[in-house]
């Protein structure tokens, strides 16, 4: 009885994400890359658009969100699917802001971080934490997947602005974004600032880094990119992460107490 009643508590405190290790930071950025790519591929090579490829992409992210929630326990391929529906639905949507409302890179990138700290100052008003650890009730998890919403389309807003309103490109682009998540890693081991605080910002950093990974992985050599094929780099990162998902055990993170 005991020892039911222990399995039963261990169960109870495991949240509904992975737990935080360099495989979750690998494959966070390959996903993100992933968004990029994916979703250029829908609206600029299928050329349908950005608000068609947008719906498009929501209607997925929405759909895994649901089946993320509606899930009894972790599952690590539906936690990635929800992460991938979530970056590349936040690439179509950052574009279509960004240049068919004609806000600018600069507007777009102001708009969507204002909107990403209210999400977490309301998540934090609400449950008195932001702490990824505490994910494992289904109004904590709708927290969660808003903020990383706002946080994804932040993401590819703020890689467009430094690669091309900056002027640094693609590559001076994975340089800043390269070294500012180092800085956070240096403050991981090095410092005592906030451990949840860190987190946020690295999971932030990590999508323009993606972002200006991917375009530099599919825009034209003459633009500084590599020119691969859209469809071929998208193919290869989710192979990557199935693999990943397959092959390497991922765990739920424990609850926080």
């Amino acid at each position: 009885m005991q020892q039911h009643a222990s399995k039963n508590t261990y169960e109870h405190a495991l949240t509904k994400v992975p737990e935080i290790t360099l495989l979750f930071w690998i494959i966070k950025i390959a996903a993100t890359t992933l968004g990029e790519t994916g979703g250029d591929a829908l609206s600029m090579s299928l050329n349908l658009g950005y608000l068609v490829s947008t719906g498009i992409f929501a209607v997925i992210f929405v759909g895994a969100v649901y089946a993320q929630i509606s899930a009894a326990r972790f599952h690590p391929a539906l936690y990635w699917l929800t992460i991938i529906a979530s970056t590349t639905v936040g690439t179509t949507l950052a574009d279509f802001a960004d240049r068919s409302l004609g806000i600018g890179y600069t507007g777009g990138s102001a708009l969507l971080l204002g909107l990403l700290l209210t999400s977490l100052f309301i998540w934090y008003r609400v449950e008195g934490t932001i702490s990824v650890r505490t994910v494992s009730t289904p109004r904590v998890e709708m927290f969660y997947w808003v903020t990383i919403m706002f946080s994804q389309t932040l993401g590819t807003a703020l890689g467009d602005w430094t690669a091309d309103t900056a002027g640094l490109g693609y590559t001076g682009g994975m340089y800043i974004f390269g070294g500012l998540l180092l800085l956070v890693v240096a403050a991981y081991y090095w410092t005592r600032i906030s451990r949840v605080a860190l987190f946020w910002a690295a999971f932030v950093l990590t999508r323009p880094l993606g972002a200006v990974v991917g375009d530099f992985l599919d825009k034209p050599v003459e633009k500084g990119g590599l020119a691969i094929s859209r469809f071929a780099a998208s193919g290869a990162l989710l192979a990557f992460i199935v693999l990943c998902c397959l092959f390497i055990p991922q765990r739920a993170a424990r609850e926080a107490h």
